[in-house]
């Protein structure tokens, strides 16, 4: 008889042994896959909602009055606008939602409001996003909640600013800051009230979620910044970058330290069934000993065994981990619930890696198989 016909035989004569294998091979790729599946959806809702905690990054000129800076704000110093699409052109940088802005106090019929211009956001071409802000189209205005609820202002209501009419697009929800009293214009709109044409003060920027483990994160944005643009400075916003830090490395370690239990306990559990299932058979592997089959064709038979089941519980581990990800996912990641999808290419590696996974932990049992002498075994008979 052949191998692979021994290798039939063999998983249905001892049906629970060869069940027990499958669903120690099942759980742990559908750990796997699922845990992944749902790993990236988390990593997506976590940058999702890291995100929305706003820009961590201020670009100003290097000239700036830092003292004055941090009491008012905002630069007092300026920028050409196009310095922006330097970062567009770049590629691999750290850098990401890039946001050209002009702000400055102002004084709206006798009320302080801080007047701040935005262009349409840019990334580097290999960073393309959805941008953060809201698009602020010319000729309208989008007011904080505390000017909008002094003026009595509404969405759609036609204003008077800087000598130029402007239609309320929005009026902003209360936010307990600064904000309450910025009112958003679009950028060549706000250089013309505020008479610099053509000039920026800010550029509002991200960091992308990229660990470097040998060097300070500020580090390397003030060395790319060298780089791209010598004449400006870049400022983090700690508080709002640390958050987004902790939560991802947290999210990664967490992963991590899963999957690496779920893969040593069904290591054990498949090695321990291989082991018992060995003990079982040495009278039997003795007879095929002495009838002159081979050690090869022996370990064969046992490695063989957890190939084919490492194969099959693949199949089956992909499509448990799948429905699982896919049933379960939605309710946990609601932010990103709609971007949930079965990760295919995962189907290729569990399919390589399963069967290998099951064979190296049935490898022992195998070269015990092999190693013990017939005429030992066969004389405890």
């Amino acid at each position: 008889m052949n191998v692979a016909g021994m290798i039939l035989k063999e998983i249905f004569h001892r049906k629970v042994n060869a069940l027990l294998t499958l669903l120690g091979v099942v759980a742990a790729v559908g750990f796997y896959v699922a845990f992944v599946t749902m790993g990236s959806a988390a990593q997506r809702e976590t940058t999702r909602i890291m995100r929305d905690m706003g820009y961590n990054l201020r670009i100003i000129p290097k000239d700036t009055d830092m003292e004055n800076f941090l009491l008012v704000g905002y630069a007092d110093e300026t920028m050409p606008e196009d310095t922006v699409q330097r970062f567009a052109e770049q590629r691999g940088i750290t850098f990401v939602h890039l946001l050209a802005t002009l702000q400055q106090t102002y004084d709206w019929d006798g009320s302080r409001v801080l007047l701040t211009g935005v262009a349409s956001e840019v990334s580097p071409a290999d960073k393309k996003k959805p941008p953060m802000l809201f698009d602020v189209q010319p000729g309208t205005l989008y007011v904080g909640h505390e000017v909008a609820d002094s003026k009595g202002l509404k969405k759609g209501d036609k204003v008077e600013l800087g000598g130029q009419e402007f239609k309320v697009e929005r009026t902003l929800t209360e936010a307990g800051s600064v904000d309450d009293i910025r009112v958003y214009a679009d950028l060549a709109d706000a250089q013309e009230i505020l008479g610099k044409p053509g000039q920026i003060n800010e550029i509002k920027a991200l960091d992308c979620l990229c660990r470097n483990p040998n060097m300070d994160t500020i580090d390397v944005l003030r060395n790319e910044l060298k780089e791209i643009m010598p004449e400006g400075k870049v400022v983090k916003i700690e508080a709002i970058a640390m958050a987004r830090e902790t939560q991802r490395i947290m999210l990664e370690d967490y992963f991590s330290i899963i999957m690496s239990v779920v893969i040593v306990v069904c290591a054990v559990w498949i090695g321990t069934l291989a082991m018992v299932n060995t003990r079982e058979r040495r009278y039997e592997i003795g007879v095929l000993r002495a009838l002159g089959y081979g050690s090869a064709k022996i370990a064969l038979l046992f490695l063989g065994k957890a190939l084919l089941l490492g194969l099959i519980g693949a199949g089956i581990g992909f499509a448990i981990g799948s429905a699982v990800a896919m049933q379960t996912g939605p309710e946990i990641f609601k932010v990103t619930a709609s971007s949930l999808k079965v990760e295919y290419p995962l189907l290729k590696t569990v399919i390589v890696a399963a069967p290998l996974f099951t064979a190296l932990s049935a490898f022992i049992p195998a070269m015990v198989a092999v190693t013990d002498d017939p005429a030992v075994t066969l004389r405890e008979q």
